[in-house]
């Protein structure tokens, strides 16, 4: 699959390469699934780059309308989720 990632020229390159990780963590969920504490760690990364949830918003809509994955689904299963819990998206038929 090929699609951009969403990111702001505000960023610097390490904060670049480190939302890239986070979606790339998104896209394993839907692949073939990933451990929670993974997508915690990627996420609580994600926040220190962009801490406005009006920011997040629109940034998770992009990478939805690029890819076709729901950001917003596997972070919020990753919050009710116990520890050592494999996170799994569920395909909305949108890809």
């Amino acid at each position: 699959m090929e699609y951009s990632y969403p990111f702001s020229i505000d960023w610097s390159t390490d904060e670049i390469v480190d939302v890239i990780a986070f979606f790339q963590t998104i896209e394993k969920a839907y692949e073939k699934g990933v451990k929670r504490e993974e997508v915690l760690s990627k996420y609580r990364r994600f926040k220190e780059i962009v801490p406005s949830m009006s920011e997040e918003k629109t940034i998770f809509r992009e990478f939805e309308e690029e890819s076709g994955y729901v950001s917003y689904d596997i972070v919020k299963q990753t919050k009710t989720s116990p520890n050592g819990t494999i996170i799994k998206g569920i395909s909305r038929g949108k890809r």
